[in-house]
């Protein structure tokens, strides 16, 4: 009976089995791989860097607080502009503190560019997105949804290219003027660098130019003209008064008077 088990057992192990090596791997997709890798590294970690330091080295908008400005970025690309054109442009500005401002301009240009500025940290994010569904459904971009704030840095440090390096390095300008800065200051800022017309800087020089008075003695009707041409200050003019500028002026002008009746002053806080 053994012998019959270890026959049997001899049988199963004395089968012939055959080895057959796995097929050699192709060494190619590796090849392209690792040149793919290195491409990366070589191309992307100098344009990263680049791109780092050129977000890093950000203004030190720290000095505003006490320091006003002597130009903007604005201003000289301007007159860069006007120079590679064979023309000649002016500057018409003229430093005022908020105090010598007239109400009813801070309330009409709070009103027209940035109604929540007294309460947002920078970045309205209801205007952003209202904004991306409006350009969505028009197919460009015809609205920007910028703050003051945001509307400040580009006007003091950035130049008008679009681009995402651009959009990164105004985010953090703005957060950094947020910072630093009270909201009656950047307005005091923004209302002394905003363009309003071709060489017309600041709301004592547009007030004078339009109107030919001191911007203190505006009326809330020529607070709200002026604040109606900002989104294209060379484009329009409020003594041509279009259709356009006309109903923006109206709209304007009632809020102007319904802050101006409430006990909250919001400029002033």
């Amino acid at each position: 009976m053994n012998s019959k088990r270890n026959s049997r057992r001899n049988a199963v192990f004395q089968r012939y089995y055959t080895y057959d090596p796995p097929p050699s791997k192709s060494t190619r997709p590796r090849r392209v791989a690792r040149r793919l890798l290195w491409s990366t590294v070589l191309i992307g970690l100098p344009l990263g860097i680049l791109g780092l330091s050129w977000l890093i080295t950000l203004p030190d908008v720290s000095l505003l607080v006490r320091t006003n400005p002597a130009s903007t970025a604005l201003m000289e690309a301007r007159e860069t502009q006007a120079k590679e054109q064979a023309r000649t442009i002016g500057r018409h500005w003229a430093w005022v503190p908020l105090s010598r401002i007239s109400p009813h301009l801070r309330h009409a240009v709070v009103a027209a560019e940035d109604a929540s500025f007294f309460t947002h940290e920078g970045f309205d994010w209801e205007g952003i997105r209202h904004a991306a569904f409006y350009n969505l459904e028009a197919g460009e971009m015809k609205r920007g949804g910028s703050t003051i704030t945001q509307q400040l840095a580009k006007n003091l440090y950035l130049s008008s290219e679009r681009s995402l390096l651009r959009k990164a390095r105004e985010a953090l300008i703005t957060r950094s003027l947020e910072r630093h800065l009270t909201k009656k200051r950047i307005l005091e800022l923004y209302l002394n660098v905003a363009e309003w017309g071709k060489g017309i800087y600041g709301a004592e020089a547009a007030a004078r130019h339009h109107f030919g008075k001191p911007s203190q003695d505006l009326t809330a009707d020529e607070a709200a003209w002026l604040a109606a041409i900002l989104p294209s200050p060379r484009r329009y003019d409020p003594l041509r008064k279009t259709t356009f500028l006309t109903r923006r002026h109206e709209r304007i002008l009632k809020w102007i008077n319904r802050q101006s009746a409430s006990p909250v002053r919001i400029a002033d806080e």
